[in-house]
């Protein structure tokens, strides 16, 4: 892993000059790809480098785990908390949508607005951060994600650089051991914090270790293949920049 860990700080590097920016910027969340990813912009931006924590009715032991992570890799850290504009803003949404449409209507779907409004705060943060500074925004997707579409649109989605995009879960853990760190967070379920108990594997209905099967070309069970072949093709539009009408 050495020299891909070395070629990804070229790249970051490379990139931050290209910019013309001062540094880099990301959420640390407290689990693996977010610690790697802060580990390679530490030692891409060693002085010019930040590690946003940045809490939204989340739970006492992310937040703990994103501290582990910002000490153990040597990064500055900035907390700022999320949870009075994401209650502003949903209850906001639910008072006005609430003269139209039914509570059944609104609570279903409930929990992915919920979910995806905390992903587009952290969003609208970390580049308010980044245009103070002058820096760039750094995404933490593996491939595994960017496969099956499992990240929020506008939300961690949108970023300005993505140097874990190419690599796979398992490729990611190898990162994370070279880079040194702490075996609680390689060792940590997966999961976006969305909500108590939520798990990244759960939520999609596949494992990490089959997803990365199918991306190396290895074979893998035919409900999970056919679940990961939904994921991909409901999300493509993720993956693409928004149709224009051709006049």
């Amino acid at each position: 892993m050495k020299s891909e860990i070395n070629g990804i700080i070229e790249w970051l590097t490379c990139k931050g000059r290209e910019a013309g920016v001062q540094g880099l910027v990301l959420g640390i969340s407290g689990g693996i790809d977010s610690a790697v990813a802060g580990a390679l912009i530490k030692r891409a931006f060693p002085q010019q480098s930040l590690g946003l924590i940045l809490p939204c009715y989340s739970s006492g032991e992310d937040v703990a785990d994103a501290h582990l992570v910002c000490d153990s890799i040597g990064i500055r850290k900035l907390v700022i908390n999320l949870d009075d504009p994401h209650q502003m803003i949903l209850q906001g949404v639910t008072n006005s949508l609430s003269g139209f449409f039914s509570r059944e209507e609104l609570n279903q779907n409930a929990r992915i607005t919920d979910a995806n409004l905390r992903a587009r705060l952290r969003m609208s943060t970390l580049y308010a951060v980044a245009n103070s500074l002058q820096y760039l925004v750094v995404g933490t997707d593996n491939a595994a994600e960017v496969y099956t579409g499992y990240f929020t649109k506008y939300g961690d989605g949108g970023v300005d650089l993505l140097p874990l995009s190419q690599f796979n879960k398992r490729e990611v853990r190898a990162l994370a051991g070279s880079l040194g760190i702490p075996e609680k967070i390689i060792s940590k379920a997966p999961s976006a914090g969305l909500w108590t108990g939520q798990t990244d594997e759960a939520e999609m209905g596949v494992t990490y270790a089959e997803i990365d099967d199918l991306l190396e070309g290895k074979p893998v069970p035919e409900k999970a293949r056919h679940r990961m072949e939904h994921l991909h093709r409901i999300s493509e539009h993720k993956r693409e920049l928004p149709p224009v009408y051709q006049r």
